[in-house]
């Protein structure tokens, strides 16, 4: 399987992509945990059907240590016992964040509270960001279908 367009090589596309990247490492200095935005990230990319993002960002909660009952539980978290409230929180949140279409109030109010409970204004800031920049690389890449199971951990550093 190949790509539809090759984002990386194309110019135009190259530069957004370079602006999105810095966007990202902008929120890897945030006191968001780690293990936080990777879950969502992974979250929102199974939510998106992301094969490409799903595939680098197990990759990388793996390497860093996340263990393989969380990850493969991660789309089932709510009947899941192995995250925090904290987390649980934010999964919601991304939950609703990628799934604003299906609903008219987009992110509920109560969502938005259970996430304040756990997470300070700068934390909260982090999260909407990682959750709406992961919807935007979903969708670069389920658009023009970019083939997954060949990222190589770091490969984007």
């Amino acid at each position: 399987m190949e790509a539809r367009l090759d984002l990386l090589t194309n110019p135009a596309a190259a530069k957004f992509v370079k602006y999105m990247n810095a966007a990202s490492k902008a929120l890897a200095d945030s006191t968001l945990p780690a293990a936080t935005r990777e879950l969502v990230k992974i979250r929102a990319s199974q939510i998106n059907g992301c094969a490409f993002c799903t595939d680098m960002h197990t990759k990388e909660a793996a390497h860093a240590g996340e263990t393989s009952v969380r990850l493969n539980l991660i789309a089932t978290w709510r009947e899941a016992t192995v995250f925090t409230e904290a987390e649980r929180a934010a999964l919601e949140l991304a939950e609703q964040g990628t799934r604003i279409a299906d609903a008219s109030t987009g992110v509920s109010d109560d969502a938005w509270a259970n996430a304040a409970k756990h997470y300070d204004e700068d934390q909260l800031v982090a999260l909407v960001l990682a959750i709406s920049l992961i919807n935007t690389y979903n969708r670069m890449n389920v658009i023009v279908q970019q083939p997954a199971g060949s990222y190589q951990v770091g490969q984007w550093a």
